[in-house]
């Protein structure tokens, strides 16, 4: 269904004339999943974004839905429960997206290790109960010293004890928030991005009834009148327009930075993700991921006061991470110069909050003691064996008695719970949370607001069952996924497209894949640059995902820029070529648009650091 720079023009025109039941503000995944869910209820819904879908911390993850094995090191069983079970759905209505992959968690024989060998076995088992996959393919096992080095034969191998493998996804967030928001637009939504809203419109009762808002690409103001207003802008939402926040009720929020760092697998190959202490004496733990070609690695967890629309990895970031990763592969020695791609994003926390952390702490970080740990421990074997209950376990993990607690968090034990809120002037506020626990965030603030349009304005919705709502893309059987990407890659092929470029594009685009190839037919392959696999991507998402700019394109809609640095140069000048012809740029518009690609494309190389450094070097 169309979704391009036409019909952002045509939902212009819509917001300014037609009222809204629902107006959404903010078009990351948590603004996606209320907005899909609303319009599936027949609520009347739009959707704004000051800036691409996804363009802020939506894309800027480490890209894994998380089974939560890390909190299970406090013994959080609820937040591990509820997250793997939250997982099973995302991967149902959205199956071309989550995909399992194991993950690796090497032990050390170190006093400062999150688990020993025993610990995380008994972890890893209560982990696979939770995840319903114990006695599956996907159930955990441990390997020992001799086997970890096999499979990463440049892993630190001083005083490593062996392994843990246990069930992981990795994921594709971007295009998990753009599924939703085409979904969201199939069903009807009236959805546009690069609208900002500027300020609130009250009536006279001092409730919202809508926004002023302002088109970022013309400069246009104009009104959205909706009975109700929610924000799921992320970092941004204490930060809105000129709230009221006393009558707004709009918890504070405390972000923090998380960078990413891109090498090409022949300077650091990994088998599967890994997982590991940091080293440093700060309780994180780093990701090793293989994806595409290349090995990404993060992430950094520290409290962050600049611009939220722009943060930057700085040097100490990469010092942090190098340092870490080549304490755990030495005979890498990766270098700032290695590094091909990088990125950089702001996590959505909640001041004040002390539960579990981003990282797998709590406020509750000190040891356990002996017989606690004990009594745990039995329990949770009686419960492998069916002799126990989940109460049980919950009971025996609520009477832990622990050596010491700690009252001030530092930036990596914020919370990542979420927050719904409706102030005295009915702004609804929807923050904080993971991209793991969208849909189940969305739908509990889609119950508030259908009672709210029932209650104040005796408007009728229809009550829906989210965990069955298939995004865009994922329109398919979730237990047949192998199969049915292998279908659409065949008949990819058919249209002369090599195997693996095929592949490529079933993987992106799921059940739209058919929809992907029929572009075929306007594609002229001999006036351009562009193989025919990338020109039906690229007229796909201009026509269909309202891409924008190059940018939204080859950082966003596709993961060239972060993974594929060594196609990029060859790319992207006829990528702008194209779309300048597509949407009808000006020359002016067109070097616009090429210039703002090179400065992204130097960011993420780090190219401001990299010449940093050969002037030190230098002098």
């Amino acid at each position: 269904m169309e979704f391009s720079y036409m019909t952002r023009q045509k939902n212009i025109e819509r917001l300014k004339n037609e009222e809204l039941d629902l107006l959404v503000i903010g078009g990351g995944i948590t603004g996606a999943g209320v907005a899909v869910q609303a319009v599936a209820s027949d609520i009347k819904t739009g959707l704004i974004d000051m800036q691409d879908f996804a363009e802020g911390t939506s894309s800027r993850s480490t890209k894994l839905v998380h089974g939560g094995l890390r909190y299970l090191k406090t013994f959080d069983v609820e937040v591990v429960s509820d997250t793997v079970r939250e997982r099973a759905v995302v991967q149902g209505i959205a199956p071309h997206i989550p995909r399992p992959f194991p993950m690796l968690l090497p032990i050390y024989d170190e006093p400062a290790s999150t688990f020993n060998m025993f610990s995380l076995k008994v972890a890893m088992d209560l982990y696979d109960r939770l995840a319903g996959v114990d006695g599956t393919k996907y159930a955990n096992y441990t390997i020992n010293r001799e086997e970890v080095i096999q499979r990463e034969p440049e892993i630190n191998q001083n005083r490593l004890l062996g392994a843990g493998v246990y069930l992981d996804y990795v994921n594709n967030d971007s295009r998990l928030v753009i599924e939703n928001i085409k979904e969201a637009n199939n069903l009807g939504g009236i959805i546009a991005s690069r609208i900002k809203a500027l300020s609130a419109i009250y009536d006279s009762n001092g409730n919202i009834k809508g926004v002023t808002a302002a088109d970022e690409l013309t400069g246009e103001k104009f009104d959205i009148r909706a009975k109700l207003v929610i924000n799921t802008t992320g970092p941004w939402v204490d930060k809105l327009f000129a709230l009221n926040k006393a009558k707004s009720k709009i918890p504070n929020m405390r972000p923090t930075k998380g960078i990413h760092l891109v090498v090409d697998e022949t300077r650091l190959s990994v088998p599967q993700p890994t997982y590991f202490d940091s080293g440093m004496g700060d309780g994180r733990m780093i990701f090793v991921v293989p994806r595409e070609g290349k090995t990404y690695f993060g992430t950094t967890d520290t409290d962050y006061h600049g611009d939220y629309r722009h943060p930057r990895v700085e040097r100490e970031d990469v010092d942090y991470l190098l340092k870490a990763l080549n304490k755990h592969f030495p005979k890498t020695e990766v270098s700032l110069k290695d590094i091909e791609a990088s990125w950089a994003g702001l996590r959505p926390l909640i001041a004040g909050n002390s539960s579990s952390d981003y990282n797998g702490g709590g406020a509750n970080t000190g040891k356990v003691s002996e017989k606690s740990f004990l009594h745990l421990t039995e329990t949770i074997g009686l419960f492998n064996e069916n002799k126990a209950t989940r109460e049980d376990v919950e009971q025996a993990i609520s009477q832990l008695k622990t050596a010491r607690t700690e009252a001030d968090l530092n930036p990596s034990q914020v919370s990542r719970g979420s927050s719904l809120d409706v102030g005295e002037d009915r702004l609804i506020t929807l923050s904080g949370g993971k991209i793991t626990d969208y849909r189940k965030m969305a739908a509990g603030a889609l119950e508030l607001i259908r009672k709210m349009l029932k209650d104040n304005f005796d408007v009728e919705s229809k009550q829906i069952d989210s965990k069955k709502l298939q995004v865009s893309g994922g329109h398919f059987d979730p237990t047949n996924v192998e199969d049915t990407l292998e279908f659409y890659k065949t008949i990819t092929m058919e249209k002369g497209i090599p195997e693996k470029r095929a592949l490529d594009l079933a993987n992106r685009f799921g059940s739209n894949t058919p929809r992907v190839i029929s572009y075929a037919k306007k594609v002229k392959t001999e006036k351009t640059a562009l193989d025919l696999a990338e020109q039906l991507s690229l007229y796909y998402s201009i026509n269909e995902e309202m891409t924008l700019t190059p940018v939204d394109y080859l950082l966003r809609r596709t993961n060239h820029i972060l993974f594929h640095a060594d196609r990029i140069e060859k790319i992207k000048e006829p990528i702008v070529e194209e779309m300048a012809i597509i949407l009808k740029w000006s020359d002016e518009q067109k070097n616009k648009m090429r210039a703002e690609l090179e400065q992204v494309i130097s960011e993420s190389k780090l190219n401001y650091l990299k010449k940093s450094r050969q002037k030190q070097l230098i002098g």
